[in-house]
């Protein structure tokens, strides 16, 4: 299992004694290590563990390094391989770069130079990341619809976004309604290289069943009564670009068929028409309810399922990221404070603690509703509780002694959190909160200071 904070790298050699070399020198490192016998067997790890690093020999029966590299690529992308060899001919070194290795080592090796190699890789990585972060807080600056957040489940939300986008693959967006699906996909349009072609959002429970084939794929002159002229449907405005199908466990069966057939061949005939047209459309699909439960009760083709499950992305409830709430509610505070020209500067720490107790089962859209609600109606240049719809406020007395944290969030984050929020509750005193967490005083200005 990995250390918690320790950096993983992964050691495949069919060498026993060079696995066990390396694997005390990185442990000296500081290194969690994951040794393997074979490519076979480092690709099974792969698949069931985060590993950062991955040290491979290149001459191995079965899958080689070359062939371990390329499967590492689909199956751990965010894991940079380098390559160590016997043989450092110029010829292997290039095909290993082409193939995406970080670097190529030679046999016998030099301890400093492949813990150098593995280091670098891993300061590149954390480069990467903090771009990633910089730019998800640049987006969020610049657009007023990005998806903000900051808890370790929207971290690991936009780290799969920024690593799908460019990619061609199908995307299917889950999770309950009002948790900013048609955001995240207008956040993957964004950052993929359609992003100067069109993209196109459709809700397929807004439209009536008898009319979604024609929004979909368009209509011929004639092709009903009242079909005056052409129309071009959905996919064809979207080509080139990204097409948004959101609840889309709730077309119909006959619709799901003729939407296959688009995913398996880019093409479809307009409603009258006879003429088949290609198009380049890439799908993001959306849905509240459960796709695979629907298949096993025969409601939803198992086909279309497999076709659009390429890429799932689960966005989590609210609920879920209690400590992005009060991002989200200043963020709406000031949206909603410009958009209807009033001065609110803030809201009240009793108010914002009510806002983080409350379950939120509209999930993001209510909030940005009651805090749009409370602008508007607000008398003072601050929201207060009693601006806060009754349900809400209610929340007071338990937003002050609970705190939701997400499994997986890593210790020294849930140690901090509940550090800040126990000040919240001792407004400051760091005394006090160090009574009530049972701790010694010190300890709190240790922990903040290390992360400052």
């Amino acid at each position: 299992m990995e250390a918690l904070g320790m950096p993983v790298v992964m050691i495949v050699d069919d060498e026993p004694s060079n696995v066990a070399s390396l694997a005390r020198v990185f442990e000296r490192e500081g290194f969690h290590v994951l040794p393997a016998a074979s490519g076979k067997e480092g690709l099974e790890l792969l698949r069931r563990q985060r590993v950062h690093v991955v040290l491979t020999d290149l001459m191995m029966p079965g899958i080689s390094g070359i062939d371990l590299l390329k499967n590492a690529k689909t199956v751990a992308p965010e894991a940079d391989v380098i390559l160590m060899t016997a043989y450092g001919t110029v010829e292997t070194a290039v095909e290993a770069m082409k193939e995406g290795a970080y670097d190529f080592v030679t046999k016998p090796l030099k301890r400093v130079h492949v813990v150098r190699s593995v280091k670098r890789a891993l300061e590149k990585q954390a480069l990467v990341l903090e771009n990633r972060d910089l730019r998800a807080k640049l987006e969020t600056m610049q657009n007023p619809s990005s998806f903000v957040g900051s808890s370790l489940p929207v971290r690991q939300l936009l780290e799969m976004v920024y690593q799908v986008a460019p990619s061609t693959a199908t995307v299917l967006l889950t999770g309950e309604s009002g948790t900013g699906k048609e955001v995240l996909a207008r956040l993957v349009h964004r950052h993929s290289t359609r992003v100067n072609r069109p993209f196109i959002a459709l809700n397929c429970a807004a439209i009536p069943e008898s009319i979604l084939e024609s929004e979909l794929f368009g209509y011929e002159k004639g092709a009903f009564t009242g079909a005056v002229g052409r129309k071009e449907g959905r996919f064809k405005l979207a080509d080139g670009g990204t097409l948004l199908l959101d609840e889309i466990g709730d077309i119909s069966p006959s619709v799901q068929v003729k939407l296959l057939r688009v995913l398996q061949e880019g093409q479809f005939e307009r409603l009258g028409g006879t003429h088949t047209i290609s198009v380049d459309v890439r799908i993001i699909a959306a849905s509240k309810k459960n796709l695979a439960e629907e298949v096993k009760m025969g409601r939803f083709r198992e086909d279309l399922f497999y076709r659009l499950n390429v890429i799932q992305m689960e966005l989590p409830a609210l609920r879920e990221r209690r400590e992005d709430i009060p991002l989200l509610a200043d963020h709406f505070l000031q949206l909603f404070t410009r958009k209807n020209q009033k001065v609110v500067r803030g809201i009240q720490r009793d108010a914002m603690a009510a806002l983080t107790a409350y379950d939120w089962p509209g999930n993001v859209r209510e909030l940005e509703n009651t805090i749009e609600r409370s602008v508007v109606l607000s008398k003072e240049e601050v929201i207060t509780i009693d601006s806060l719809p009754s349900g809400i406020g209610g929340q007071k007395d338990v937003a002050s002694t609970s705190l939701s944290i997400p499994l997986g969030t890593p210790l020294h984050e849930v140690e901090l959190r509940l550090i800040r929020e126990t000040l919240k509750l001792t407004e400051g005193d760091k005394k006090r909160a160090a009574q009530l967490l049972g701790i010694a005083t010190r300890t709190i200005y240790r922990k903040l200071g290390a992360e400052e």
